[in-house]
């Protein structure tokens, strides 16, 4: 009966905290590194400010923050601020980007119509229950602090 009833937040964090990591992660290394097939900084830089109007110090802070918060999140280490940070950088997005195109994802990949929010609305979601439940019995910020 545990196994229908029992409640495991432990593990439960543990999911959502490593999926969240790695989407940020791998993004944030897009932007910042250039690696699985992104821009690097430089490109990510003229990209934002070209297209988005964004000053190069805050798409800086912003690509910093979805590689290095993401890899925060993923091992454990200050996940609270971490998770605060990729709310901040998805709402942001969502201000930006993606609210004028409505709810849903662009599937059919519609030309001139972007991706609405509802990819972004899920991240938060995810960061918000990191940040509401910590980063859980596996991670280093309970080795750091087991209480």
């Amino acid at each position: 009966m545990d196994m229908v009833f029992g409640s495991y937040p432990s593990w439960s964090l543990l999911i959502v905290r490593v999926v969240l990591g790695i989407i940020f992660f791998a993004h944030g290394a897009q932007k910042v590194f250039g690696w699985f097939g992104g821009p690097g900084l430089r490109g990510t830089i003229g990209y934002f400010k070209q297209s988005l109007g964004i000053p190069a110090g805050a798409t800086v802070l912003a690509a910093f923050t979805e590689c290095f918060g993401g890899l925060a999140v993923l091992v454990g280490l200050l996940a609270r601020p971490a998770a605060l940070g990729l709310i901040a950088i998805m709402l942001v997005a969502v201000a930006t980007v993606h609210w004028k195109n409505g709810f849903f994802l662009n599937w059919s990949n519609t030309p001139g119509k972007g991706h609405g929010f509802e990819f972004n609305l899920a991240l938060i979601g995810m960061a918000l229950a990191v940040m509401v439940g910590g980063a859980g019995r596996f991670s280093v910020d309970r080795l750091i602090n087991p209480w």
